[in-house]
């Protein structure tokens, strides 16, 4: 494949349009920051939040747009890159973004009760499990690669979609059910998602040492090994953050509910 129709392959009409969504979500969320934070009764959006989002939109984006979309149909390495950009490093940035919280910032408020109302519904109680979360993101993966859906989501344009946006949701909800940065309605334990999250990134780890071993068909054992390498260090710094951050939400959980314990002198 020549310059040339590299460059009509990684911008084609719906690489222009998927850009121009993108676009779209980064405006849409800038605006809403910008023009709560303007409101007396509300603080300031955080300048941080806006860098996460529109990092997290660019880690999604990237996978489908330019040179890195196309290399990555060709080549292992550049698929597990985007696996690791579209499943993990964008989910973690855009929890972190904490979008919802922004929603309901923007929304009147008859409007955010009927949102909050949605969110309480059993689906979205099922669908944000840790263990549930974790068998659709991990299991998923495995389904991925153990089995012929790698060369065959390469062949045929509908699959390919449909497994990117799996790999996408599937480790948007992981995240969401794993750290709580928005309003959460359905709350588990940290024991019980620190118990998940450990067999989560075991999953993870067996999984990118099984690609180092059995390369998926179609893939030269060499690409393989680098590619399962570079799902195991880079979904390992990955995760690092994911564990600080939940780390941190666990330590001051802690120490809220001891300043609330009275002292008792015996």
């Amino acid at each position: 494949m020549n310059h040339a129709e590299m460059n009509h392959e990684y911008w084609s009409v719906s690489h222009y349009m998927l850009l121009s969504i993108a676009l779209l979500l980064i405006i849409l969320y800038i605006m809403a920051g910008v023009t709560t934070s303007r409101w007396k009764h509300l603080r300031s959006w955080p300048l941080h939040r806006y860098l996460l989002w529109c990092g997290g939109i660019g880690c999604a984006a990237a996978p489908h747009i330019g040179p890195l979309a196309v290399y990555a149909q060709h080549h292992f390495i550049f698929h597990m890159a985007n696996h690791l950009l579209l499943g993990m490093l964008a989910p973690l940035l855009l929890v972190l973004g904490a979008p919802i919280t922004l929603v309901f910032r923007t929304l009147p408020v008859i409007y955010a009760r009927k949102l909050s109302f949605i969110l309480k519904l059993w689906p979205f109680r099922l669908a944000t499990h840790p263990l549930i979360a974790s068998v659709f993101n991990i299991g998923g993966l495995w389904v991925l690669y153990s089995m012929d859906l790698y060369p065959l989501m390469h062949e045929h344009q509908w699959l390919f979609v449909l497994v990117h946006l799996h790999i996408f949701l599937a480790g948007l909800v992981f995240t969401l059910s794993i750290i709580y940065i928005d309003p959460v309605f359905h709350r588990y334990s940290y024991m019980v998602r620190a118990v998940v999250f450990v067999a989560a990134l075991a999953g993870h780890g067996i999984l990118s040492k099984f690609l180092y071993a059995y390369p998926p068909p179609g893939v030269s054992r060499e690409e393989a090994e680098i590619g399962g390498m570079l799902m195991y260090y880079g979904g390992d710094m990955i995760d690092l953050v994911l564990i600080l951050v939940f780390c941190q939400q666990w330590y001051k959980s802690v120490r809220t509910v001891t300043k609330k314990v009275p002292v008792t002198d015996f």
